[in-house]
């Protein structure tokens, strides 16, 4: 099941796994919904966070989540205030913790914040949410075990302390010192090891045993009425938000934008070449966008097809392997063959244009003499030996020998396993046009030395 579900002191991975077959994370931080929603999962839960010591996930990165159709649910903590916020734009709530924020009895973020230790220890909990203390306080009450007025009194104490020191023993502790009634604070402090009401819990299951039913009911990909906007502030922070990797295991960790860039960066050539297909692929998916491509079965599955020819996946364990590898699921890889598709669209009724470009391109790297005077030379040479359209036969190889000179010797690597895929993506109409260019260029090889010395 694609579930990703952010857990951390509320509730333990093996008490969430009882209700939901899911990959369970730590707390959800910035940028950590936008990593797990690249996976494309069916749906996201949150219900921890952090909001303090780390930047809290943003408002947005749930939004442009369910604009792609992945369903958000949130509970108990975090989850529950975000899915308060966002309940209007169709993220779902599940829980009193929810139900209180989004109707407006509760505002604060500090009546779910807690202190904890490291995920390594299990995060144990260092204080106690206020929201679970005004629900064990109010089952106290309809038990009979305090007034109302203390009740009250207890809450208003509750509130004021600093959410790192709330705990029952110094709630009780401050209460005593107010002169609240010794009677019932005693009483309070008998029943509290056996009663209290851990609320934040009871609604990260009821969340969970709510997904589980949502998904088992054949869950569709999630709707939205809103318009999602690709702000400069928003593409900003993407670019910095990296990618969540999960092992073999199970177990997440962050594939890091920057330390990628950097190891990238350490060969400025390919860091250049990288920058310049990124920024051509930018403007291809813009274009297609606006032009509403949309690519049918058929070229998706040949685009597909020359992918896998192109690195010579052939079989599905080879696919798999490279999936796996650069840190993708399937679904992923279905959506990148679709990019892909869109994107040959593009570039196939956008070559004619191009090609007019480069001559420009050319001269702006300087490259435009050279090669200006070589295709010259060529020419002339070529009209000098009476060979224009110079055969096999003319060069006496085989098609075979060609290919083995041109990529082999010339440019040293492993000749392509489709040529004629190799030569349609150079710009050439078939495979046997790009033939006829490889015998001039070995005709001017072979031809020119000679032509030097008999100048000499």
């Amino acid at each position: 099941m694609n579930v990703y579900v952010f857990i951390g002191p509320t509730i333990s991975a093996k008490e969430a796994g009882r209700e939901l077959k899911a990959i369970y994370l730590p707390p959800a931080a910035e940028g950590d919904v936008y990593r797990v929603a690249l996976q494309r999962p069916r749906a996201i839960g949150i219900i921890d966070g952090y909001f303090q010591s780390v930047p809290a996930v943003r408002h947005k990165e749930i939004l442009w989540a369910m604009s792609r159709g992945i369903h958000v649910f949130g509970s108990a903590s975090i989850g529950a205030l975000r899915a308060a916020e966002l309940a209007p734009f169709g993220m779902e709530g599940v829980g009193t913790v929810f139900q209180l924020y989004r109707d407006g009895v509760l505002e604060d973020d500090d009546e779910v914040a807690i202190v904890h230790g490291p995920a390594d220890l299990g995060y144990p909990v260092g204080s106690e949410a206020m929201v679970n203390i005004r629900r064990t306080l109010a089952e106290a009450r309809r038990r009979g075990v305090i007034s109302a007025k203390v009740r009250i009194e207890l809450e208003s104490i509750g509130k004021e302390l600093f959410y790192p020191d709330r705990n029952y023993r110094l709630l009780l502790r401050v209460a005593a010192d107010r002169m609240v009634s010794e009677t019932q604070l005693k009483k309070l402090e008998k029943w509290l090891p056996t009663n209290r009401v851990d609320q934040k819990k009871q609604d990260a299951v009821a969340m969970l045993r709510a997904m589980h039913r949502r998904l088992t009911n054949d869950l569709k990909a999630k709707q939205v009425s809103y318009s999602f906007e690709h702000t400069v502030m928003w593409e900003s922070a993407l670019q910095h938000s990296g990618k969540r990797r999960i092992d073999s295991k199970g177990q997440p960790s962050v594939v890091d934008l920057d330390a990628l860039l950097d190891e990238l960066r350490l060969n400025s050539a390919e860091y250049n070449r990288h920058c310049q297909l990124a920024r051509e692929r930018f403007l291809a998916i813009r274009e297609a966008d606006r032009l509403s491509v949309r690519i049918g079965p058929t070229r998706k599955r040949k685009t597909e097809t020359e992918f896998r020819q192109q690195r010579q996946l052939v079989s599905a364990a080879d696919l798999a392997h490279w999936i796996r590898k650069n840190d993708m699921t399937n679904s992923e890889f279905e959506a990148l063959m679709t990019e892909e598709a869109r994107m040959k669209w593009i570039n196939e009724r956008a070559q004619f244009t191009l090609l007019g470009l480069i001559p420009q391109q050319l001269r702006l790297s300087g490259n435009y003499p050279v090669l200006v005077t070589r295709a010259n030379a060529k020419s002339r040479l070529l009209q000098s030996i009476g060979l224009n359209n110079p055969s096999l036969k003319d060069a006496g190889l085989s098609v075979n020998e060609l290919f083995h000179w041109h990529f082999e010797k010339i440019l040293r690597i492993p000749v392509p396993k489709n040529i004629g895929i190799y030569a349609r993506n150079l710009g050439y109409a078939s495979a046997d046009a790009f033939r006829r260019v490889l015998l001039k260029e070995y005709i001017f090889r072979r031809f020119r030395g000679r032509k030097l010395k008999r100048a000499r």
